[in-house]
């Protein structure tokens, strides 16, 4: 039952969902507990109806619930059967050149495709690499991002293999690949060296050496399938003049990228999509980005006081409210199947939201064949599964939900 403490704070409810709560229903402890919070916001909907809303309207750091404010501008922008796609180039010196197109999974599988296809247009030898990677601004820092070597840390860059990671394999200082479809590089050496033995998955740290790590991977997939291509990889602008020899097309839609980011939270992906997202006349920043997402934002919804300063959810500068994130997911209810089950209850489909301190958790709870959207936003530190007993008993408690 729900203390007399929570309920002295202005709650807005209707519906019976209190009545429900005090019931004792299995699990309504949870939410007794997060109403209790002193820094948290849940708002619960049913239907057309919030039906509880706890400081609903305050503006509270969203961590990587932001990922669905993402998702949706990118849905809504492109569509879900849209395949980011890649240019190829051959200058005047015979030298191949890669504009990048801020295509997030350019995964080294995809580099197998576009090999292949340009062995069949009869390319069999090559000068050099040149990459162009001037969709995105060189010189840009994405808020809330570290200098780690985690892979969530990894720089964006619009040309990028395998989200801008390494997978390495270090025994007795010996550094190589520890993945078959992936060639070691001396970049990937260079980082692999400072590391102790085992397997090691880590970011490329900084922007020149993402590019040369995708130039010396190409490269090497280019020798493997017998093209002559031992010239040096070169940063810069496809050259004018330069003829362009094909356009290689993701064979993953942005529904199977949307699905993957959310249910992997990958901070690459979604600050790639967010970075394309505010491309003007081929350029994009972080503050033309933040400016073109706020504008649709405002256009969208009506917001007013709310704040957008990356697409991953990594900047403490990031501000939602509860109904604003319940905004989003009404919008997103026909593609409520993106969005990830919660381990131990199938009847949860929710995203996650982990900062220091910042437990986040917004999606839908299915109770009585009824979905019922969330928002719970807590800006003080609680354990883990915390939230996941909240969804659970929004659900009626998680034994109900697998049955």
């Amino acid at each position: 039952m729900l203390r007399a403490s929570i309920v002295a704070r202005p709650l807005a409810a209707a519906g019976g969902l209190l009545l429900w709560l005090a019931a004792g229903v299995s699990g309504a402890d949870a939410i007794g507990e997060a109403l209790g919070l002193a820094e948290a916001s849940l708002v619960v909907q049913q239907g057309p109806n919030i039906v509880l809303a706890d400081q609903a309207d305050r503006p509270m750091i969203p961590a990587s619930t932001m990922k669905l404010v993402t998702a949706l501008a990118a849905i809504e922008h492109w569509g879900l059967s849209h395949r980011f796609t890649t240019a190829i180039y051959r200058d005047h010196d015979n030298r191949l050149w890669i504009k990048g197109g801020g295509d997030p999974y350019l995964v080294a599988e995809e580099l197998d495709l576009l090999v292949a296809a340009l062995r069949e247009q009869g390319l069999r030898t090559v000068t050099g690499i040149g990459l162009d990677d001037g969709l995105f601004a060189a010189d840009d820092r994405i808020p809330g991002r570290s200098d780690s070597d985690n892979p969530y840390d990894a720089p964006v860059t619009a040309l990028a293999v395998n989200f801008n990671t390494v997978y390495l394999r270090v025994a007795a200082g010996h550094v190589s690949s520890a993945e078959a479809q992936t060639p070691v590089t001396a970049t990937a050496q260079r980082l692999g060296a400072t590391m102790g033995n085992g397997r090691h998955r880590i970011n490329l740290r900084t922007r020149d050496n993402a590019l040369y790590h995708f130039g010396e991977v190409f490269q090497a997939k280019l020798q493997a399938a017998g093209v002559d291509a031992r010239g040096d990889v070169r940063l810069g602008s496809v050259p004018a003049g330069a003829r362009r020899l094909l356009v290689h097309e993701n064979t993953r839609t942005l529904e199977t990228v949307v699905e993957d980011m959310l249910a992997y939270s990958t901070n690459f992906v979604a600050n790639s999509l967010f970075l394309a997202l505010g491309e003007r006349h081929g350029r994009s920043s972080m503050a033309q980005s933040q400016q073109s997402l706020e504008r649709w934002a405002r256009a969208r919804f009506g917001w007013r006081e709310f704040r957008i300063e990356d697409g991953a959810g990594l900047s403490r500068g990031n501000r939602l409210s509860g109904r604003q994130l319940l905004d989003v997911l009404q919008a997103l209810e026909p593609y409520r199947a993106l969005l990830p089950r919660q381990d131990d209850n199938p009847a949860v489909r929710a995203k996650t939201g982990t900062l220091s301190g910042v437990s986040a958790y917004a999606g839908w709870a299915r109770r009585d064949g009824d979905w019922l959207a969330f928002s719970l936003l807590i800006n003080q530190p609680v354990d883990y599964g915390f939230r996941l007993r909240v969804a659970n008993a929004l659900t009626g408690g998680a034994t109900l939900a697998r049955n």
